[in-house]
């Protein structure tokens, strides 16, 4: 039975790509978020859709030789969408210190406001599919005077929930899902992410969150690819 019902998860059934994009965010953090992320872009652009990706902020970047602050997420977006975008435009605030980007950023003696990560989350072009990665878990702060609710809230984007597979995730995605429908914000998906190998094999939380929720679910497991989310149509 416990076979049958992860079988039913890895091959959940695919949804349409919506051509306006997604808000990927995190039960917590630590969860998957970027690995995840990477792998939606390179779905959507098989699908056939343009895809700019964006990370607005990102903290725990490591000084460069030349003094610039390297990245670790929005570098990979930049590869997972075929490094058409520079890291400037991808994530506009980088910060040294791994805390949330607002605290990070007040160590620099900087400000980032949330309406400067709104405005760094715009297409240049009005018909690409837009992919947004927040930072930390939904309900993280992001900046002086918002959530990562709030970015997502003013984007009005789908939503894509990632949770780490283990020990208290239907508990944190049945949290995630009320906290982001509370916004009134369609959840695309819900992706049970294997961050570390499973432990206990008798643990299923596919089966469990699948009692809960009519959401289309996936289970990527870990060091695999996430399994097909997307319908793809000819023509």
């Amino acid at each position: 039975m416990l076979a049958v019902a992860l079988h039913l998860a890895q091959n959940a059934c695919m949804i349409t790509p919506d051509a306006s994009g997604y808000f990927i965010t995190g039960s917590d953090t630590d969860v998957g978020k970027t690995y995840i992320a990477c792998q939606v872009v390179s779905q959507l652009r098989a699908a056939g859709l343009e895809v700019e990706t964006r990370k607005p902020a990102e903290s725990g970047c490591q000084p460069g030789p030349g003094g610039e602050l390297l990245t670790n997420d929005a570098a990979a977006l930049r590869r997972a969408n075929g490094e058409r975008e520079p890291i400037e435009r991808i994530t506009a605030y980088r910060f040294r210190a791994a805390l949330a980007p607002h605290r990070a950023a007040r160590l620099e003696g900087r400000t980032v406001m949330l309406e400067n990560l709104i405005a760094a989350c715009g297409r240049d072009q009005a018909d690409h599919c837009l992919i947004v990665e927040g930072a930390g878990g939904f309900y993280s702060p992001l900046a002086e005077n918002g959530l990562n609710a709030d970015l997502a809230d003013a984007l009005q984007l789908p939503v894509i929930i990632v949770v780490h597979d283990r020990i208290g995730a239907v508990n944190q995605a049945l949290m995630t899902l009320q906290a982001v429908t509370s916004r009134h914000l369609r959840v695309a998906a819900i992706v049970l992410n294997q961050v570390t190998p499973m432990v206990d094999a008798d643990m299923d939380n596919a089966a469990d969150l699948q009692c809960h929720c009519d959401l289309p679910l996936f289970r990527c497991e870990h060091g695999a690819l996430l399994p097909p989310v997307f319908e793809v149509t000819d023509g």
